[in-house]
């Protein structure tokens, strides 16, 4: 449970949560890590902190480089239990330390672990000297909550980006030039999608503002910190956050007799043929959070359900309802389906895609199965659509 160094003086104390696989509702395969830095200056600061279940993890790294007891200055840039859970702890053990939050965040701590842990409230330009160095405060309210702000450190060029900038990875590489890029930037996607996307206009602002700092390291509040490919993840969040796509389709649905599946096949095959790349989701075998990763970046969202009590499927409710709720914009959308004797589950799904503020193709809803004919009128009539 050693540190790990950053620059002189600076370290990651953080927490591996190397079992972590449900967030929010958000599958992490890979699990996550909650990532405190410590700074060793004529004021000794401790920036953000971990879940508290990983305290004494992180109190066993602190310890390789100094008593827990005389930290000075404890900043948290976020006030959700995933980075503030140990706060109470630390101030347990450093008594006489100053917290330092935003003015959200004074409301979130404070609604959390009441009034009495010495705050005091920093906003958007205030500076802290803490010897040597300079921490610098930028609110960034709604990336993701309303109390976020990160902490740039001037000497140092280095930028403690708080959520930005994220991934759920749990490893014992630190950096990203440690670790397959590939893997980070997926993750990083996928964190994006599910959650930072609802708030990409405010993103936006963020990027606005760290891109008129020199900044040689990014570290967030989980996964990898990176220093060899910062111009890699803030073009990436470029794009993310400026709802740019590919022409790409995403094709998610649910099947009872394989119909709705069938069908699902036909719609990728006009895509194909008109060398659209193509995603297949069965949500009997993938997960929401995966899904959204790829539906992030997708052009065409494709969604299929057949009837069931006179409505979608719960899976596809459920979907619809997570989808919805993280706020794609500018996308087209296509509803299909099969039925018995009823078949309100398309109109629904479309109904959906519209309240996202989608055009729709023409949708598709077939009784009973269709065969191979029907399966190809289907594939040509949407071709015709897309040409």
């Amino acid at each position: 449970m050693k540190p790990v160094q950053i620059k002189q003086d600076i370290y990651w104390v953080g927490g591996i949560d190397w079992d972590l696989r449900n967030f929010h509702g958000y599958l992490t395969q890979r699990g996550s890590t909650y990532n405190a830095y410590l700074i060793m200056d004529e004021k000794i600061t401790l920036v953000d902190s971990v879940k508290h279940y990983l305290c004494d993890e992180m109190f066993e790294r602190i310890s390789h480089i100094v008593d827990p007891a005389k930290i000075d200055y404890i900043v948290s840039n976020h006030v959700e239990m995933d980075h503030s859970g140990s706060i109470p702890m630390v101030k347990k053990v450093a008594k006489n330390a100053t917290v330092f939050t935003s003015p959200k965040g004074l409301e979130g701590l404070t609604a959390h672990f009441g009034g009495d842990l010495n705050y005091k409230v920093v906003k958007t330009g205030d500076t802290l000297n803490i010897g040597k160095r300079n921490l610098t405060f930028v609110q960034t309210p709604m990336v993701h909550w309303p109390d976020n702000m990160v902490t740039y450190i001037p000497e140092e060029k280095l930028l403690l980006s708080n959520d930005a900038f994220g991934q759920h990875i749990a490893s014992s590489e630190r950096f990203d030039d440690e670790y397959p890029l590939h893997i980070i930037l997926e993750e990083a996607q996928k964190y994006y999608a599910n959650i930072v996307l609802p708030f990409s206009s405010q993103v936006q602002k963020a990027l606005q503002t760290v891109g008129g700092l020199d900044i040689e390291t990014i570290c967030p509040s989980h996964g990898i910190i990176w220093r060899a490919n910062i111009p890699t993840i803030l073009e990436q969040y470029k794009k993310w956050s400026a709802n740019k796509t590919d022409n790409y389709a995403a094709i998610v649905y649910d099947t009872m007799w394989h119909s709705t599946e069938k069908i699902a096949y036909a719609v990728q095959r006009a895509f194909e043929d008109m060398g659209i790349h193509t995603g297949m989701f069965n949500l009997q075998h993938t997960h929401i959070s995966d899904i959204m990763t790829h539906v992030m970046t997708a052009k065409y969202i494709c969604v299929g359900s057949p009837t069931l009590n006179n409505g979608m499927l719960p899976t596809m409710g459920a979907f619809l309802t997570y989808f919805k709720g993280l706020a794609p914009r500018d996308r087209i959308g296509l509803a299909f389906g099969s039925y018995g004797w009823s078949g309100q589950s398309v109109s629904q799904v479309e109904d959906v895609l519209k309240a996202c503020g989608f055009p729709t193709l023409s949708s598709i809803r077939l009784q009973y199965i269709p065969d191979e004919a029907k399966l190809q009128s289907i594939t040509e009539q949407l071709k015709g659509e897309l040409s």
